[in-house]
């Protein structure tokens, strides 16, 4: 289903602001023993935020911490949205060592593995070799796709982990495996926990499946060359099956900045054609989780 604000979840379903309000009762029901979010109960460390006449509301700082994003619509220019971003957390350098990408058509990207289709991306979380990695990941809508595709697609690893056996959450919180990225990378679960006691997902279907984040298309690699063999690749095809069935997908309106907690959310993009879709990316930290 194509969703231009929220769309409610059966985990922690919540339709309207009465319910994001709710509290500790409500996140409590939402919870789980295997994965959790204790983030919307702490407090800024003191002096931590900047002030900022364009800060993210008390009310969607809630939604973005209750459903693990938020669409925060007429945010105006680009200048505005990154004041709502930092009024979140820092800002983080990306991939090219600048702290804004700008996202937009790429026709050379339909040769590799993680765009199957015209500039599709497969399910993942942002910079899993990073230590920490982003705590948020932000786009913010200069131009929306007119194709019927373009969306962004989010999946809470709470629903996902509802719809894995045994066997395969065992695979996610206890078989380590090397995420590449800067100074080594990370050596770590797919599903581990923080200082605070918060889990932090890490996933790449491409990592899983060919022992890349950025393969060819027609990459074949042996088990033997995998990070977790034959039962990673499993995985990874189930993960992606699932999150196909059980994502939210988000279409951004012009002018509007989605975020979303990187640390517990897979993402993936959909197959859109229209060569003037256009959103700048942000990475940053949590204010919280400093």
């Amino acid at each position: 289903m194509t969703t231009y604000w929220e769309e409610p979840q059966s985990i922690w379903y919540a339709s309207g602001l009465a319910e994001v309000l709710a509290g500790p009762a409500a996140q409590e029901a939402a919870g789980d023993s295997i994965v959790q979010f204790n983030r919307s109960g702490r407090a800024h460390p003191a002096g931590s935020v900047p002030a900022s006449p364009n800060a993210l509301s008390h009310a969607n700082q809630r939604r973005l911490d209750r459903w693990g994003y938020v669409v925060v619509p007429d945010v105006g220019n680009l200048a505005a949205a990154e004041e709502l971003v930092r009024s979140v957390g820092d800002l983080i350098p990306q991939y090219n060592g600048h702290l804004v990408h700008e996202v937009t058509y790429r026709p050379g990207n339909d040769h590799k593995a993680y765009s199957q289709s015209a500039n599709t991306i497969l399910a993942h979380t942002e910079a899993p070799g990073w230590h920490p990695s982003p705590a948020y990941l932000a786009l913010f809508c200069h131009r929306q796709a007119r194709c019927g595709g373009g969306h962004t697609d989010l999946l809470d690893v709470r629903k996902l982990v509802g719809a894995l056996d045994a066997d395969e959450i065992g695979l996610m919180t206890d078989a380590e495996l090397d995420f590449p990225g800067p100074n080594g990378g990370v050596r770590s679960t797919m599903l581990s926990t923080d200082a605070a006691g918060d889990t932090v997902a890490r996933f790449s279907y491409n990592l899983l499946t060919t022992s890349d984040y950025d393969p060819a298309l027609d990459a074949d690699v042996e088990h033997s060359g995998l990070p977790l063999g034959e039962p990673g690749r499993r995985l990874a095809r189930r993960v992606s099956d699932l999150f196909r069935d059980l994502r939210t997908s988000v279409l951004i309106p012009d002018g509007a900045l989605l975020i979303w907690d990187n640390q517990r959310m897979l993402h993936a993009r959909s197959e859109y054609a229209d060569r003037s879709r256009h959103l700048t990316r942000f990475f940053c930290s949590d204010w919280r989780r400093a």
